[in-house]
């Protein structure tokens, strides 16, 4: 059996929800993982034959992808800004749209150039960290910098530790929960502020794909319908007595409800920058006094 043969079995045996092209790409990273080749190799090779002990493994993760599990899960790994991130059941798969606003937290640094060589007496806190792939994203590009990343999970805090090993990084990790009002870090400031926390409202599930609905923890997916904007109350009034004189939040929302989180944080004294992602829907908002 060739590379070629397993694109096909799986654009053939995949479940409806994928799409051809991105069955090709589940297929591509399935072979890249398990064959250990690059992607380029991969397109390159597609006539290639795998051993009998590769094609075993491609196809019990199809069979599990044919259950609905994320390829992420099957792989118990996932990329994100360029690194490898191990992931499970405690945690988020990382998502593009959160590269986005590691990416716009690094312009902010380098252009806004507020001390010499910025990240030197930056402190940085992420917020429902997860896998710690913001936070360990961000101390790579700021090797400087004093970064933190604050979960409720136990197990979240575990694997975003091991991340951070994994991608040679030290970071921080505090387990707290950001909706107890007498949670705090006194006398801790910090100059960033970042967080991408559950904001999909319940209503919102029915349009959602199974292998999302019936794998990925919904502790960190979903908010109630009645209060959709809970986490950024709390993250904006933490931000107060957390959050320097001079520093900014930067956060990822709902993409229907970037009007009402800026005005939520406009009426706890921030002013507030809204800004779409590459697909042009409102994901990510800058905050500061």
């Amino acid at each position: 059996m060739t590379f070629g043969d397993i694109e096909t079995i799986y654009v053939n045996q995949l479940p409806s929800f994928y799409e051809k092209d991105e069955a090709k790409s589940i297929a591509a990273l399935a072979v890249e993982h398990v064959c250990n080749v690059s992607k380029s190799y991969y397109l390159l090779h597609k006539n290639d034959s795998v051993t009998l002990a590769q094609e075993t493994s491609l196809i019990r993760i199809l069979d599990e992808l044919r259950l609905g599990r994320p390829l992420q899960y099957v792989m118990e790994e996932a990329d994100f800004f360029g690194l490898r991130f191990k992931v499970n059941s405690s945690v988020l798969i990382p998502r593009p749209e959160t590269e986005e606003l590691v990416h716009w937290v690094l312009t902010f640094v380098k252009e806004k150039n507020r001390i010499k060589r910025a990240e030197e007496a930056l402190s940085v806190l992420d917020i429902g960290t997860g896998s710690g792939c913001i936070p360990v994203a961000l101390k790579r590009n700021l090797p400087e910098a004093a970064i933190c990343g604050l979960d409720i999970s136990s197990d979240a805090l575990e694997t975003a530790t091991a991340n951070a090993a994994l991608n040679g990084t030290e970071v921080r990790f505090i387990q707290g929960d950001i909706l107890d009002s007498t949670f705090s870090l006194q006398p801790v400031r910090f100059n960033i502020i970042t967080s991408n926390p559950p904001y999909v409202t319940s209503s919102e599930k029915k349009g959602m794909h199974k292998n999302v609905l019936d794998f990925e923890p919904h502790t960190a997916l979903f908010v109630p319908d009645e209060d959709p904007l809970i986490f950024y109350r709390y993250i904006a009034d933490f931000s107060l007595r957390h959050l320097d004189s001079e520093g900014s939040i930067f956060l990822e929302i709902n993409e229907h409800f970037g009007a009402e989180t800026c005005a939520l944080l406009e009426a706890k004294g921030f002013k507030t920058e809204l800004k779409k992602d590459l697909r042009g829907k409102d994901r990510m908002i800058k905050a500061w006094r």
